[in-house]
């Protein structure tokens, strides 16, 4: 089983403007249908409190900033419940197609003794979840909203 989970968007708009909506944590909780909220600086071994929105189930992961490239990409680890069980490299990446168009490529890479039995039952709607994330930001950033970055 594929212990990896990608997902990739082409979105209208640059790819600062992308960067800044991307990485404004405040306003999550207004656009993003997956991760409710974060909390934290984005600035590599910091960490965040992310709460995410799975159906009716929310759940908290304080995962730890791994990469940081700023107006390129960023990554967190995360665990469940211990380090080693079910880990979570979560992380975006922008790459300029033209100079008002971009791919966001967004994916998490899973590893830790029970992460196979956890995607098996759990792969499906967590891909969902990127995917109705990555169409909520495409739509947010092809939309003007926060147009003057």
């Amino acid at each position: 089983m594929d212990k990896r989970i990608k997902t990739e968007i082409v979105i209208n708009t640059s790819r600062e403007k992308l960067w800044v909506l991307l990485t404004n944590f405040n306003d999550y909780s207004r656009w993003n249908p997956f991760i409710r909220s974060i909390e934290g600086q984005l600035k590599q071994g910091a960490r965040l409190t992310n709460r995410l929105q799975n159906g009716e189930k929310t759940m908290v992961f304080k995962p730890v900033v791994q990469e940081l490239v700023p107006f390129h990409s960023f990554s967190w680890l995360g665990s469940l419940w211990v380090k080693g069980l079910f880990d979570g490299r979560h992380y975006f990446c922008i790459e300029e197609i033209a100079p008002n168009q971009v791919k966001l490529i967004h994916g998490e890479d899973f590893s830790g003794i029970l992460s196979t039995a956890i995607l098996k039952k759990i792969g499906e709607s967590t891909r969902n979840n990127f995917v109705a994330m990555n169409q909520a930001l495409k739509q947010l950033a092809e939309s003007g909203v926060g147009s003057d970055h």
